[in-house]
């Protein structure tokens, strides 16, 4: 049986390394269009450095998904070049809103299947998986199924196996939005620090101005269709970020900017 695209693009091995502030992915001036000329992209561009974490967000229908899915290099633009991401597939993981889990398979083994498809040593497989496992506070459910585990820790199995792989880039397409507010805000808290810890690049599209300002430290807002840059920005706030910090005065203002930009750019 061939084996999904989406699911390649996490199942590849790279050595990890600290964090530069070179590019690691340019968008110049791409646009995407669909059959029956629906156009979800245009004339966009956008440069990421290695080692930052933006977070992007824009109306429904906007090309968030779209623009993720051509800088996994699971599309292709129909005009205009995306380059420093799909030459480096064998560095990408990316997690979708659904887990896509195997429900045939516990925790651990959904874990390491990428491990597994990689042909990784056998040996290493569950201590790695293991590792990951215990990285996102799931090490006393390794054993149970997918139908065992509630939402929030179904999604934390599937960062586990997108981690699992010591990925440079990861792409995440609200993986959170399905799930209730409290574990949500876990969830973001668990994401920043392993983004802290592993010094990777991090895209994450969300509707969530709070949880873009919580998470990342630059936000970019889209238009509605056909998806433009209307705003971006640094998000100006402490590399230490706690719970509390979302009741500040200074969450509140950069949660308001970019409120606004959305509002403008839906209009």
């Amino acid at each position: 049986m061939s084996r999904p695209r989406f699911c390649t693009s996490i199942i590849e091995l790279m050595q990890t390394a600290p964090p530069t502030r070179s590019s690691a992915i340019q968008v110049d001036g791409v646009s995407r269009i669909f059959p029956g000329n629906v156009r979800a992209l245009d004339n966009l561009s956008l440069s990421v450095q290695a080692g930052e974490f933006l977070a992007i967000l824009g109306p429904s229908g906007c090309g968030k998904s779209t623009l993720l899915r051509l800088i996994a290099g699971l599309d292709r633009p129909s005009s205009g070049i995306v380059s420093g991401a799909a030459d480096r597939a064998r560095k990408i993981a990316y997690v979708f809103q659904d887990a896509h889990l195997l429900p045939w398979r516990n925790v651990i083994r959904n874990v390491l299947l990428p491990l597994e498809l990689a042909g990784t040593n056998r040996g290493e497989q569950r201590d790695r998986a293991m590792a990951a496992i215990e990285q996102v506070g799931l090490s006393d459910a390794a054993t149970r199924y997918p139908a065992q585990l509630s939402g929030g820790m179904r999604m934390r199995v599937s960062l586990a196996r997108a981690m699992v792989t010591e990925p440079e880039l990861l792409l995440l397409d609200e993986p959170f939005a399905a799930l209730d507010e409290i574990t949500r805000q876990r969830l973001d808290e668990q994401l920043r620090q392993l983004w802290q810890s592993r010094g990777m690049t991090v895209l994450f599209v969300t509707h969530s101005t709070a949880e873009a300002v919580f998470l990342a430290e630059r936000a970019v807002v889209m238009s509605g269709r056909p998806g433009r840059v209307v705003l971006d920005r640094p998000v100006e706030l402490p590399a230490i970020r706690k719970a509390a910090l979302r009741a500040t005065p200074e969450f509140a203002a950069q949660t308001r900017d970019l409120y606004s930009a959305l509002e403008t750019g839906s209009a």
